[in-house]
């Protein structure tokens, strides 16, 4: 057989095999349409509970979260004290539900979680940029449900300017302007409203509890809530679970009880406050001035973890033991706060002994005369205002000689006079003897000639005629040795009458 005709006969055999296929399929009974509906409509509902947030949740709709909140209720009602309790704390009904509510308030928040990453994946294909700028669970999806589709309405929100900061809504509302999400549907629009209630719904839950905690913790742990309030204990007590719990936790963990994660992307690093949990925002760290916040935080911490360890052993239910540590932590902030102690201004004591006598005599005074400035040095040290020095052209720069070999002598090393023989002439006569100097001595003749005299003079006859500017000195000096000399007598007497 060629392979033209097997090929034939395997198209046949097929022909025959749809042919009985086709006869038992109408022999079997025909579904009705409607039944059809209904399948096809549970296989949507199936679909639309697996992504409901609902099916990734176990506290939410329990049942057991919803009779431990009618417990709460209930007891919440009754006022107790800490004589009410009989026996150990730890089985009085109303100590184990305040620890098994404790414990839940973990649940709390892990539930919170998953609803937020759930509010991410579904609101982050419209804003995909929200997640980086509102970093917190809550906020991010009291954000998203109220805006929606509509990102427009970021900027005129009363809700939105409650919740966020300026600065954040600015941010937000640029970003919202360039973002390329794409629109959601209805059903995702209504799924992620009903996530956004849901943790909204958790969030209040939570709160309750720690209200409830928070009205026993008077004689559930007295000496934390007298060392660092009831509101701060409860919470305290919530997240470590319970007072046994808080009671194995050293001092530096108990700082960081609390403590949230934030990223401020595009703002300032210096507005971050790490390691600050309950205690540092309670209001008795708050209340003081920001350089001393911390330092209150780790004392207060300390002082927590001291009294959760009288509290676990029930050494003290009327509370005194924190009411004493609470004194401490504000006498310690009192001792911060004051102001530095003024200083005194008092006088020196009068000394005890006598001043030694200083050495004198002719050994001293040798020593001083050894080490005394010379008479050179001074005339080296004082200078002449107006004068050019002999560095006119630099060729030494900065060097002088100051007076020396300018007193008329010539000499650099002057005679040296002791101030203390020095004999000592009145003013009067000083200024006598300075006049004689400056006008001469005993004649009135000048002893140099002057610099404006020349050698050459003009006469009427002979014109230019060379002369001696000495020889006119010279005749009135004979002058005046022949005329007033005491040895030359008159040269004629003109007798009286």
């Amino acid at each position: 057989m060629s392979l033209a005709d097997e090929l034939l006969a395997d198209l046949e055999e097929d022909h025959e095999r749809d042919r009985a296929a086709a006869e038992v399929l109408d022999a079997l009974p025909a579904i009705p349409e409607e039944a059809m509906e209904t399948d096809d409509t549970a296989t949507n509902k199936a679909a639309a509970e697996s992504d409901s947030v609902h099916s990734q949740l176990k506290l939410a709709n329990s049942d057991r979260l919803r009779e431990l909140m009618e417990t709460v209720e209930g007891f919440f009602v009754k006022v107790r004290r800490a004589e009410d309790i009989v026996g150990p704390v730890e089985a009085d009904p109303e100590y184990q539900l305040i620890v098994e509510v404790n414990m839940m308030v973990a649940e709390f928040d892990t539930e919170i979680g998953i609803i937020h990453k759930y509010s991410k994946d579904l609101y982050g294909r419209r804003f995909p940029e929200l997640d980086s700028l509102v970093v917190a669970p809550l906020d991010y999806m009291l954000t998203a449900r109220q805006l929606g589709n509509d990102l427009d309405r970021v900027k005129n929100n009363d809700q939105l300017q409650q919740l966020l900061t300026q600065a954040t809504i600015m941010v937000v509302s640029v970003t919202a302007s360039t973002t390329q999400g794409e629109m959601l549907s209805e059903a995702d629009l209504a799924r992620l409203f009903e996530a956004c209630d849901l943790a909204l719904e958790l969030n209040q839950k939570k709160l309750r509890i720690y209200e409830y905690i928070e009205s026993r913790m008077s004689f559930i742990a007295p000496n934390v809530s007298a060392c660092v309030g009831a509101p701060c204990a409860a919470k305290l007590m919530g997240v470590a679970g319970g007072l046994t719990a808080l009671s194995k936790m050293p001092a530096c963990n108990i700082m960081l009880v609390g403590a949230e994660k934030k990223i401020l992307s595009g703002f300032s690093q210096t507005q971050q406050l790490p390691h600050t949990g309950f205690i540092y925002h309670s209001q008795l760290v708050q209340e003081l001035p920001p350089d001393l916040r911390r330092k209150t935080a780790r004392i207060v911490s300390a002082k927590v973890a001291l009294a959760a360890r009288v509290d676990s052993f029930h050494e003290c239910p009327s509370g005194h033991v924190g009411r004493s540590l609470r004194d401490e932590i504000e006498k310690k902030l009192d001792k911060m706060q004051e102001p530095p102690p003024v200083k005194a201004i008092k006088p020196l004591p009068a000394p005890i002994d006598m001043p030694g006598k200083r050495r004198g005599g002719k050994r001293v005074r040798k020593m001083k005369e050894r080490y005394a400035v010379t008479e050179m040095r001074k005339q080296a040290n004082r200078m002449t205002f107006g004068e050019i020095e002999d560095d006119a052209y630099q060729e030494d720069l900065g060097y002088t000689r100051g007076n020396l070999g300018k007193g008329g002598t010539g000499r650099i090393r002057a005679a040296q006079i002791d101030e203390k023989t020095k004999v000592r002439i009145s003013k009067t006569l000083q200024k006598h003897m300075q006049k004689q100097q400056n006008y001469g001595g005993t004649t009135t003749i000048k002893k140099q000639v002057s610099g404006t005299a020349s050698s050459v003079a003009f006469t009427p006859l002979q014109g230019l005629e060379i002369v001696n500017p000495g020889a006119a000195e010279k005749k009135v000096s004979e002058a005046n040795a022949k005329y007033f000399s005491n040895a030359t007598p008159f040269a004629s007497v003109t007798p009286r009458i």
